[in-house]
């Protein structure tokens, strides 16, 4: 653990960007804190080019408090809310999951892109975006610049989707009696909680359903928060056999024991309401990764070179494009198939 003394000067210069963030985050919800605190971080690094004695606290923002940003966020996991009320979307989950991360695979591989932003996007696009790229960009080793550019695609579709996707719901025929079915849709096809959140509500708005796509939305979206622990163990695994190839590696000090954590933290939270604890209680702690994973972008953006980040931003865009559409079309056709839609 690094010393208070080496890490306080950098890290008081992520929460002086991050509380900014996490207000505007609030504010526009379609973007979310996150993106405003790597911008903001982006556009300080531009000046702030001597690091000195903030180096270490900035390093230890976007590596460490990363992590435990991860963990708390199992305090919002009710695993048996999850189970009930998830189970009608699984076939969905599953097959919107697998055919994003075969796109992110064999496009990489076609257009040449960059390893580690390309496991990022793909893993970001299928799973839950920002909180993805959290939980799997220290398992894989990812430098900052690379979680930065996806976390930027991510958005960038994010707010697309939350945008588009209601007029096209309407359009394509979706039941407009019940939030069923677009909560469903919205849960699987749009990446981040923010925008699964803005899109869902929108819907509701539109049809006068209260909150019930909104509560389907954000079901559906933890159930595919889940889907975190499998694809995590499984790159550390091979991020292990990969180096181990090489030179001995330690397993310990590769394999993600905070995924570990986060598994306890949704265990923990499902036996205490089951036991007649309110979902309140855990509230804060849900607001607490939140914050926390604003504050570590804001270290990300403050380690990324803004200008190197726009001009090689083509092909992760298009990257992330392709694993957006895939995802949607196959959301669609899974809905059509189940007689959702």
């Amino acid at each position: 653990m690094s010393s208070i003394k080496s890490i306080w000067k950098g890290l008081l210069l992520c929460l002086v960007i991050a509380a900014p963030s996490f207000l505007l985050g609030k504010a526009l919800p379609v973007v979310g804190g996150p993106v405003f605190a790597i911008l903001i971080g982006m556009v300080i690094a531009i000046f702030f080019k001597e690091r000195g004695a903030f180096e270490e606290g900035i390093k230890f923002t976007s590596k460490k408090v990363l992590q435990w940003a991860v963990v708390l966020l199992g305090f919002g996991m009710n695993l048996s809310v999850v189970a009930s009320t998830g189970l009608q979307s699984l076939p969905i989950i599953l097959s919107t999951i697998s055919v994003s991360l075969i796109v992110a695979f064999l496009l990489s591989k076609a257009i040449g892109i960059n390893k580690d932003t390309s496991v990022l996007i793909g893993v970001g696009s299928s799973i839950c975006g920002g909180s993805a790229i959290a939980a799997t960009s220290p398992v894989i080793g990812a430098d900052d610049e690379s979680v930065a550019q996806s976390i930027s695609v991510i958005f960038f579709f994010n707010v697309i989707a939350a945008l588009l996707f209601p007029t096209l719901g309407s359009l394509i025929g979706f039941d407009t009696t019940t939030g069923t079915a677009f909560g469903i849709f919205a849960g699987t096809a749009v990446n981040d909680t923010s925008s699964v959140t803005a899109c869902a509500s929108t819907w509701d708005n539109m049809w006068g359903l209260g909150t019930q796509t909104l509560d389907k939305a954000v079901t559906v979206k933890l159930t595919r928060t889940l889907a975190i622990i499998p694809i995590t163990l499984v790159l550390a695994f091979w991020r292990t056999r990969k180096e181990g190839a090489e030179e001995k590696v330690s397993i310990k000090k590769i394999f993600p024991f905070f995924i570990l954590y986060f598994v306890l933290a949704s265990l923990l939270t499902t036996i205490l309401t089951a036991l007649g604890v309110s979902e309140s209680v855990f509230a804060p702690f849900k607001e607490l990764s939140k914050f926390m994973i604003i504050l570590a972008m804001a270290a990300i953006g403050l380690n990324t070179d803004i200008v190197k980040l726009v001009r090689t931003g083509g092909k992760p865009l298009l990257l992330g494009f392709s694993c957006w559409i895939s995802i949607t079309v196959v959301s669609l056709l899974m809905q059509h198939m189940l007689g959702l839609i």
